[in-house]
């Protein structure tokens, strides 16, 4: 709750809308981007659900903080990594920063920076935790592993 006017009837309005399940919650986000058309998606708390959780297309998305040494490091890498699955039409590559939006599913819990999962289109609520190397080689693997339709073949890698 965040009213600019706190009183008993601002109060009482609001306990009332919670027992009905009308009220909608805060969710801490940076404004949606404008332009969110390079090779790794901006996401933002507001827009998690629309692009992480979206059913038709595969989520590698790295939850990172700007301070982040590993983070800063890991970058040029996942920018490249964009780059080389921009025309996977089924796949999206994405990072949030875990410190100034809210993560709004349960299931992708970041304890640490940089988190990177996995979400693949049949299964958003089971998201594949990246744990290996992070590097370019590493990181194409656990794609190619992990998704479930890609038009290029494992041989032209």
């Amino acid at each position: 709750m965040e009213p600019e006017e706190f009183d008993s009837d601002v109060l009482r309005q609001f306990v009332l809308a919670f027992k009905k399940g009308k009220l909608k919650p805060i969710v801490k986000s940076q404004p949606v981007p404008k332009n969110n058309k390079g090779p790794v998606k901006v996401v933002v708390g507001k827009t998690f659900d629309t692009i992480v959780m979206d059913p038709k297309n595969d989520v590698l998305i790295e939850f990172y903080a700007p301070w982040c040494g590993h983070c800063k490091k890991l970058e040029p890498v996942y920018n490249e990594l964009g780059k080389k699955y921009k025309s996977e039409k089924n796949l999206i590559i994405a990072k949030m920063d875990a410190t100034a939006n809210d993560v709004t599913n349960d299931h992708y819990k970041v304890e640490g920076f940089p988190t990177i999962y996995f979400a693949p289109k049949d299964k958003k609520n089971n998201p594949i935790k990246y744990e290996g190397e992070r590097d370019l080689e590493h990181l194409s693997k656990f794609i190619e592993e992990h998704a479930t339709k890609l038009s290029r073949t494992k041989e032209e890698l």
